[in-house]
């Protein structure tokens, strides 16, 4: 799967590592969703080209924050790859842009539906020309009745339901803390390529992938969804309870609240014995979970007022050692020292030297084949003069290689 049949081109296996290793990615996506998509296979050893206008990803440019003058943001999701600015609508830009997608193994785009054919670059032209391509297309609500809609992350969460769910019961609607549907739909998006290759792999096709932020939030609010689909129930908010598990929220202790989530009755029981209340677990409104849901608030005075006699890291480190599962509620400095804490690494350092750039771990671990983090997100056409040589010479033809350092 990880090996491409295109000749010559900026695939240098001996600076490269990983499972996807051989693999050259044409990325024509921007901001979130497409970006984080390729970012996650540069990291696994793909060749990713960041094909950019004149005017860079719209990322570049949202700050603050900033480091060294560079958006946090646009840091986030673009190591691993090297930027070309090609210009679409002119004939030497439009002409290098169609090259690569017939040398590419996979193309990311995540412009509007159809947004690219007026360039010869929708799946039906390149596939023409590469039958062999992987093509990901990433919208907002798909190519049919949807296909005139914006796709933003805000918009697919107001409009799938998922702010009717977030906030105080009789609070406003809120949207989550991050662009959780474009993260979901980066995610599903790079499930796809990785199974359309092992496809191509068996049969020798490319095919054409479709994800959507509306069919990834659908999916991705799972239960939520499951209880209208499968049964009837349109669910609403309860603020930080849980619809079907109790206790699952925070609780407050002496000196701010604590997340406990007893998932189930040996947990629940474990829990009582912590707090000194063995009693709780053997009274018939709270004996088993659907008891307790049933019984939430009253099951909550009981918990929260033995519960405020200690402070919460006093209790996380009795529940943990008992079993019950449980956290404090950090900010997000405090989640990256917890997770340092248990010895994850979650920061590493991608490129060498001076350039190196601080990011987050890719989230997956193998035990044969790890993440790569050899290239910082690069600066605006920074490997521009390179791919565009190469792109204009014969297919196979050699390309000066820039080699991470």
């Amino acid at each position: 799967m990880a090996n491409s049949d295109n000749d010559g081109g900026p695939v240098d296996p001996a600076a490269s590592s990983g499972p996807l290793s051989g693999l050259l990615v044409a990325d024509f996506s921007r901001v979130l969703a497409g970006p984080y998509c390729t970012m996650l296979l540069g990291d696994l050893g793909a060749e990713v080209i960041k094909v950019e206008g004149p005017g860079g990803d719209d990322t570049r440019n949202w700050v603050p924050p900033a480091r060294d003058g560079i958006s946090t943001y646009y840091l986030a999701i673009n190591r691993n790859k090297r930027s070309v600015v090609l210009d679409l609508s002119g004939p030497e830009g439009l002409a290098a842009a169609r090259e690569l997608a017939a040398r590419a193994d996979v193309l990311v785009e995540n412009f509007k539906p159809g947004g690219l054919a007026r360039f010869g670059l929708d799946y039906a032209a390149v596939s023409q020309a590469n039958p062999r391509i992987v093509y990901a297309s990433i919208s907002g609500f798909g190519s049919r009745g949807g296909a005139t809609l914006p796709g933003y992350d805000l918009m697919v969460q107001a409009i799938s339901g998922l702010m009717s769910l977030t906030g105080d019961p009789d609070g406003p609607p809120y949207r989550a803390g991050i662009s959780v549907f474009d993260v979901l739909s980066g995610l599903n998006a790079t499930i796809g390529v990785l199974a359309a290759l092992e496809h191509r792999h068996r049969s020798g096709r490319g095919q054409h992938v479709e994800v959507s932020l509306m069919s990834s939030a659908l999916s991705g609010m799972v239960n939520q969804t499951s209880a209208f689909v499968a049964g009837g129930v349109v669910p609403f908010r309860m603020g930080n309870a849980h619809p079907s598990v109790t206790p699952y929220e925070p609780l407050p202790t002496a000196d701010g609240d604590l997340v406990v989530t007893a998932g189930n009755d040996v947990q629940f029981r474990k829990l009582c014995r912590v707090l000194g209340a063995p009693e709780l677990a053997e009274d018939p409104r709270f004996a088993r979970n659907k008891d307790r849901t049933a019984n939430r608030d009253e099951l909550r005075a009981q918990l929260v007022e033995r519960l405020q006699k200690r402070p919460r890291m006093e209790w996380f480190r009795e529940m943990i050692k008992a079993g019950v599962p449980c956290g404090p509620i950090n900010t997000v400095d405090g989640g990256i020292a917890f997770a340092e804490e248990l010895g994850m690494e979650p920061v590493v350092r991608a490129g060498h030297g001076e350039a190196a750039m601080p990011g987050v771990r890719n989230p997956i671990t193998f035990s044969e084949s790890p993440p790569r983090y050899d290239r910082p997100p690069p600066t605006l056409d920074e490997h521009g003069d390179e791919i565009r040589r190469w792109l204009s010479q014969p297919a196979g033809a050699p390309v000066a290689q820039e080699k991470a350092d």
